[in-house]
């Protein structure tokens, strides 16, 4: 059996560069010379397709190239599981993980690529000094330990976006763009990415969604009103954010959202209904593209049907017979939304038809659709109440937890996002977690719907700042708890409260309500440690090549992720 050494391909994550070579390779194999790509040859093959110009459109800045060379970079981590902070470790098919999203991205490729319907991120806004993130990447796994006070370290400066660097995105950008790239290979074909932002970055991120995802994959721009008051230090008043919306494939499908109790004004003997014009009023559509659609309906005004509307005919019944055509909105000749065909199919004769004729209030007779569809697109502006900011702090509140965040989404909108996007046993991925407002959601949906969604968190545990004032009851929170003073603890606590809070509002629900922990760590395998000055001793302190910390557990789950298999299998 061959010795496995840090540096072999089952000691990391899925190498996305060699992936990318290889399928270059299989592609073009006479572009390649000893192992290594010839350009050249390369943009012959091309041919045409190749874009040689100088300027091209597109969004630089400083360190892009960096950037998506870290997207590309394996991970030598593991995830250690943790069931003495899980909940139903043994039965749960949901994952809490602490750590560096974009190494635990990388981590995940292999067990979870293809395989995560909805990607929900609220990552830190722009403000110019509210994100920090490791300014070193030599050794990924070491710098995030020290970032977050798991070991000693040399007081590594940690970099902040601030106010200068801020004004040119360009640290917010880098952070973002290779954790973007990661994702994407996470979603299903007909997977969604939804991303909470506000005005200062909305155009570069569309812009880096558009160079990662393709910009035909933009399904929305969806402007949530967050806050009716409104920022009113500013000349005019913000109270919205948005939402954006990418597929991975033309495949995507929405489901369609649920209408209101009155969208449906209307009953007859078989149920509530609208009326909808059969005329299409769009000037675009007429007789002179659509002749097939435009031809005259006669309104029968003696006959009535249950509501008291008039029946119609294809051909004139009686004298009394109102020949009625189809005009736009312009008054032009336009066309019908349905042709002959159609109407033949239906009885109209029947109690309750499905075509009806209405006058209108010019005295006109117009004919209408007895619509019973209950359920409409998602519009593109989200006013309702429940998706206003303050609605999060006021659900945290009902778990205790009031001000232990700052800014929690309402547990209102992720619903929206999950029901919109999602069929009953999908997974859905937050890797900016926070408050796990994401988790609350996915739980309440099942609860609800009795689904079996699952959901996989991810969550840096930066440490909380005695400083800020901003952070001063979550620290005191975690210390009433008796945890560790960081973020990722207090998202814990917010989804076992949320679980707890779910199960007795619904006694009936059997589902899902745990979740496993994990935490980022360095591998299990230990590193060959050369000392050329006893090289005796050196032989001697490497025989054991497993960490000494370490169990077997451990090791299990380190093989899984090499292995490419679910983290929850039993």
């Amino acid at each position: 059996m061959k010795k496995i050494d840090p540096d072999d391909p089952e000691a990391r994550s899925t190498d996305v560069l060699a992936e990318n070579i290889q399928q270059l390779k299989t592609l073009f194999p006479e572009a390649f010379t000893d192992e290594k790509v010839d350009f050249d040859v390369l943009k012959q093959l091309l041919g045409a397709a190749l874009d040689e110009r100088e300027e091209k459109y597109g969004l630089n800045w400083h360190g892009k190239r960096r950037a998506r060379q870290l997207a590309l970079t394996p991970s030598t981590g593991t995830l250690r599981p943790c069931p003495k902070d899980s909940v139903d470790w043994d039965t749960t098919q949901n994952l809490m993980i602490e750590g560096d999203n974009l190494e635990v991205l990388k981590l995940l490729q292999k067990s979870y690529a293809g395989k995560v319907k909805l990607i929900y991120i609220d990552p830190p806004y722009n403000t110019g000094k509210d994100f920090i993130y490791p300014d070193n990447y030599s050794d990924n796994i070491r710098n995030y330990l020290e970032l977050t006070g798991q070991v000693d370290g040399n007081h590594r400066k940690l970099s902040s976006n601030t106010e200068a660097s801020g004004r040119f995105h360009t640290d917010w950008l880098n952070m973002m763009y290779p954790r973007l790239k990661l994702a994407r290979g996470l979603l299903q074909d007909h997977g969604v990415i939804a991303i909470s932002t506000d005005d200062t970055e909305v155009s570069n991120l569309r812009q880096i969604l558009d160079e990662v995802f393709g910009e035909e994959q933009f399904q929305a721009q969806v402007v949530i009103q967050s806050n009716r008051r409104g920022q009113t230090y500013k000349q005019i008043s913000k109270t919205h954010e948005f939402l954006i919306l990418y597929s991975k494939s033309e495949s995507l499908q929405l489901n369609e959202l649920d209408k209101s109790d009155d969208a449906l004004p209307f009953s007859d003997s078989l149920g509530p209904f609208d009326l909808w014009e059969l005329r299409n009023r769009n000037p675009k559509f007429g007789r002179f593209n659509r002749p097939n659609l435009f031809f005259p309906i006669y309104v029968l005004p003696q006959s009535l049907d249950e509501c008291g509307y008039a029946r119609i005919s294809l051909t004139p019944i009686g004298s009394d017979s109102v020949k009625v055509i189809p005009l736009n909105s312009r008054g032009e000749e336009g066309c019908w939304r349905w042709g002959r065909d159609k109407i033949s199919s239906i009885d109209l004769g029947s109690e309750s038809p499905a075509l009806i004729g209405r006058r209108r209030r010019d005295g006109e007779w117009n004919v209408y659709e007895k619509s019973r569809k209950s359920t409409t697109k998602p519009k593109s502006i989200w006013f309702e109440t429940q998706f206003i900011n303050e609605q999060g702090t006021i659900e945290l509140g009902k778990l205790d937890m009031r001000d232990a965040f700052d800014h929690p989404k309402p547990v209102a909108m992720l619903q929206r996002c999950i029901f919109m996007t999602t069929e009953p046993d999908d997974i859905v991925l937050d890797f900016f977690a926070g408050s796990g407002t994401t988790g609350h959601a996915a739980m309440l949906q099942n609860a609800t719907n009795e689904n079996g969604l699952r959901y996989i968190l991810i969550q840096l545990p930066e440490l909380l700042n005695l400083n800020n004032r901003g952070q001063e009851i979550g620290i005191a929170f975690c210390d009433k708890l008796g945890k560790p003073c960081n973020i990722a603890e207090l998202t814990k606590e917010r989804l076992r409260r949320a679980a707890a809070k779910i199960k007795e509002e619904n006694p009936e629900f059997a589902g899902d309500l745990g979740f496993r922990v994990f935490k980022l760590d360095t591998s299990n395998i230990r590193a060959w440690e050369a000392d050329r000055d006893d090289l005796e001793g050196a032989l001697l302190n490497n025989l054991e090549h497993i960490e000494p910390d370490r169990s077997e557990d451990d090791i299990l789950y380190e093989l899984l992720l090499k292995l490419g298999l679910d983290l929850c299998v039993p």
